[in-house]
């Protein structure tokens, strides 16, 4: 019989090996990062999650053949929402960091995101009966908005923005409606000669000429992929230079920063790039669906259109290309951008009201995705099929993820206690 530390080494193993081979100090700084606390091994241990609910996790409730092949963030804690400006012109607080975004069950997203709840609450020392009811708070306002959405969108809440919002998540607006291009420019760039070109800092550095040429030829590939036409005053590129992967998703991946003209020549209009190496989802190695598996070009295809798709109106500079082969994904470093501070939330009655804006936002975002879109690999309406095979069942739902919350929860902070031994004791090939 496996063990569960032999398990859980086999799926890091599996997930990461190759890629600790090429880079064994970026990894020793991501598993430091893993190691902080539950929620970060969490956060970075999406492979073993996966693994779980395909193995011991495993359960098909409330999923039928449409709602097991829903377009899905593939990553969906607490900690991947923020703020966005987009291509309408409005200030968005909804799902971002959609690079383990693909098509499997739509539980699969709720489940992920319900045993994020739970490990923040235990953080925060909140009893079970609290986190059961943040659980409880967001499932229900994840099958109200559905719901209305698929009886036609009258009753449904929409879009959280400056005008829908109220308390923690209308400051986080109000804070990404400070911020202005030019400040960022201003911590990005600096001013050489009357323009601007990229201010080397840590974790960033100068590309030599060849890496230069090969990135400007990917991005005149990338520019075929956008959906609206732009001027080719903004397709003018100042600068290039390399960005490492510093986060826990992105180990030792390497980026591309390019400095664009932006809309004019006046220098507050620059726009900033980022090109990134594109990864297979973790998700993906437990779905075996082969129309989903042969829809896309590349990773970095599969991770600019599944964006598209489970966003209403995504960032316009948003595409894809390759660099040496490799899938990339392009989009703008916004300078609109604001995360909420989790840290700063800890009182049970903002807890309750943040979550539950996060359910109509996961609702919208699954809904979006379908028939009804433009995107032809989920061609059914999303929205009528789960609220089909939920059958009016909110208190077994709910129960469902509820119960899943507080038993992934306590398997989450066991494992965690066990990948620091194996990682502090040196059982981690490789690293």
């Amino acid at each position: 019989m496996t063990t569960r530390p032999s398990f859980l080494l086999d799926v890091l193993t599996a997930e990461f090996g190759e890629s600790i081979k090429r880079e064994p100090a970026a990894f020793r700084r991501k598993f430091r990062k893993m190691a902080a606390s539950p929620f970060a091994f969490y956060r970075g241990s999406a492979s073993l999650f996966y693994a779980d609910l395909t193995g011991d996790f495993a359960d098909d409730s409330y999923l039928d053949g449409p709602t097991s092949r829903v377009w899905i963030h593939g990553d969906l804690h607490a900690e991947n929402f923020g703020t966005y400006m987009n291509a309408s012109g409005v200030l968005v607080f909804n799902v971002n960091d959609f690079d383990e975004a693909y098509v499997g069950p739509y539980t699969w997203d709720l489940k992920r995101f319900a045993a994020s709840v739970a490990l923040i609450g235990y953080a925060k020392a909140l009893s079970d009966e609290v986190i059961t009811a943040l659980v409880r708070g967001f499932a229900l306002s994840y099958l109200d908005e559905l719901t209305a959405i698929a009886r036609g969108g009258d009753d449904a809440i929409g879009s959280l923005t400056l005008g829908s919002t109220t308390g923690v998540l209308h400051r986080v607006l109000q804070t990404a409606r400070l911020r202005t291009r030019v400040a960022m420019l201003d911590v990005e760039t600096v001013i050489d000669d009357y323009d601007r070109r990229f201010a080397i800092m840590e974790g960033r550095e100068p590309v030599d000429p060849d890496v230069r040429s090969a990135v400007l030829a990917a991005f005149e590939d990338y520019l075929t992929t956008l959906p609206a036409q732009t001027t080719s005053v903004e397709h003018v590129i100042k600068d290039v230079a390399l960005r490492k992967g510093v986060g826990i998703g992105s180990a030792g991946l390497p980026s591309y920063n390019l400095l664009l003209e932006g809309r004019s020549q006046a220098l507050e209009n620059d726009v900033i790039l980022y090109m990134k190496q594109a990864q297979v989802p973790a998700v993906a190695r437990y779905i075996t669906d082969e129309k989903v598996t042969g829809y896309f070009l590349h990773q970095g295809h599969r991770t600019a259109e599944s964006q598209r798709a489970l966003q209403a109106y995504a960032d316009p500079w948003l595409g894809y290309t390759t660099l040496g082969g490799v899938g990339q994904m392009v989009a703008e470093v916004s300078p609109y951008s604001a995360d909420l501070d989790w840290d700063d939330v800890n009182e049970p009655a903002e807890l309750d009201s943040i979550v539950r804006d996060l359910g109509r936002a996961v609702a919208r975002m699954h809904a979006v995705a379908d028939d009804e879109s433009s995107h032809d690999l989920v061609d059914f309406s999303t929205e009528e099929s789960i609220v089909a095979v939920v059958g009016g069942d909110s208190a077994g739902f709910v129960g469902m993820l509820v119960d899943f919350a507080h038993r992934y929860g306590t398997q989450a902070r066991a494992d965690h206690q066990t990948f620091v031994d194996l990682f502090r004791n040196g059982r981690l090939p490789g690293v």
